[in-house]
């Protein structure tokens, strides 16, 4: 590709996810990010199996406050990821949830961090995590750049708002949902995480 051509390739592959975020915000969806090995349980949590796992790609950046964070850091803990929007209701509902659930695993060394998308500036997505009390960082990914690279083909991507992965300890996708979840929900698909050694 010549160096002209780049940037317009960068872009469109941005707008395609943005694209594909927006007609699948708040809302779920089924299905796999291409060959994988996973089970989708009766609550719409798809798992894989250990022996199946893929591991995530790049998930860095910058956080909401500005600050730099590198998900690949957090290796050696159970990470869990939530892709949200300040504008999206699901997310509204589930975020005392998440914080719930976040302080109750952070002593088993459970880590979580946000992915905020499609907030065209920080303001709406600072409020709400001030409003939530929200106590862990959320990378800033306004165009979905983030949530391209970050989850490649034959892992479960993320493909609606919100969407919830939980990392195993090896920075592999163990887990994905793609609906709202309250702290029971969280926890069905954390725990199970957690619990392996």
């Amino acid at each position: 590709m010549s160096p002209s051509r780049a940037p317009r390739a960068a872009l469109l592959t941005a707008v395609t996810v943005a694209g594909v975020l927006l007609l699948s915000a708040c809302g779920g969806t089924s299905g796999g990010g291409g060959n994988v090995n996973f089970v989708t349980s009766t609550g719409g949590i798809s798992t894989v199996e250990p022996a199946d796992r893929k591991s995530a790609g790049k998930l860095a950046g910058k956080t909401l406050e500005g600050e730099e964070l590198d998900v690949a850091d957090l290796k050696g803990k159970v990470v869990v990821i939530n892709v949200w929007g300040s504008w999206c209701s699901p997310c509204r509902a589930e975020a005392p949830h998440f914080v719930k659930v976040a302080k109750e695993l952070k002593p088993q060394g459970v880590e979580f961090v946000g992915i905020n998308t499609r907030d065209p500036n920080k303001s709406p997505a600072l409020a709400f995590e001030k409003d939530y009390g929200v106590p862990y960082p959320s990378l800033y990914d306004p165009a979905g750049k983030l949530i391209l690279s970050g989850f490649p083909r034959g892992t479960l991507p993320p493909q609606s708002i919100p969407s919830t992965l939980v990392l195993d300890r090896e920075g592999r996708v163990a887990a994905r949902s793609l609906q709202e979840l309250d702290d029971k929900r969280l926890r069905k698909m954390v725990d199970p995480v957690v619990a392996e050694k």
